[in-house]
């Protein structure tokens, strides 16, 4: 790209560093700043600073906070007894997006990968054990990625737990709804005869 501004040329050159945005894209963002006025571009540059600045990640789950512990953590109408484990902040977010889960969490930062040379210590386990030890927690629900990365932390995290009295279960896994039996891999669909439920789980047969 060829740029007649070398402030927009930096501009497009900041915002293509962004994972998932090329130059193309970059510079249509750019230009839509340009369109803006300047009190909208300076609140949108503020609320990205502030958010880089003072952002903190809960000493107890290690989700996005603005204070110290967050607001899912203090909430005392959430059930403290289950903490529901995952990889990332994404996956906090997506679970909450379905308003199906009312426990707590832990983020753990990533999965066991070895081969990209992430271990037990780069991730939050350590954190994990201890609050399963020093709290009154009943379940551990595993929603991890369901790859052999996330089956072997699973088990790694259930090992570290094998003495302490607390149900670990993990979510189900089988054929997305709307997808069909054709394309489903062999492993998913083993897994989802496996773990098959009653037909009353899905559809009233009763007629009641």
């Amino acid at each position: 790209m060829i740029f007649s501004s070398k402030l927009v040329e930096d501009a497009v050159q900041e915002f293509s560093r962004l994972p998932g945005i090329g130059k193309k894209t970059a510079l249509r963002l750019v230009l839509q700043l340009l369109k803006l006025h300047e009190s909208e571009v300076d609140q949108f540059t503020g609320a990205i600073s502030r958010m880089r600045h003072e952002v903190k990640f809960c000493k107890e789950c290690h989700n996005v906070s603005d204070s110290e512990i967050c607001g899912i953590c203090v909430n005392r109408s959430r059930n403290h007894s289950q903490v529901c484990v995952v990889e990332t902040i994404r996956d906090v977010i997506a679970i909450e997006s379905t308003q199906q889960y009312n426990g707590l969490y832990h983020v753990l930062g990533g999965i066991l990968s070895p081969l990209d040379g992430i271990g037990p210590e780069q991730l939050n386990i350590a954190t994990l054990q201890n609050r399963v030890k020093t709290n009154e927690i009943s379940e551990i629900i595993m929603a991890l990625s369901p790859t052999i990365e996330g089956d072997t932390t699973v088990y790694f995290i259930a090992r570290q737990l094998k003495d302490v009295p607390v149900t670990i279960t993990t979510i189900a896994r089988g054929i997305s709804f709307g997808g069909e039996l054709e394309y489903a891999d062999e492993m998913t669909l083993a897994r989802s005869i496996a773990k098959r439920l009653p037909i009353d789980n899905y559809v009233n047969v009763s007629g009641k």
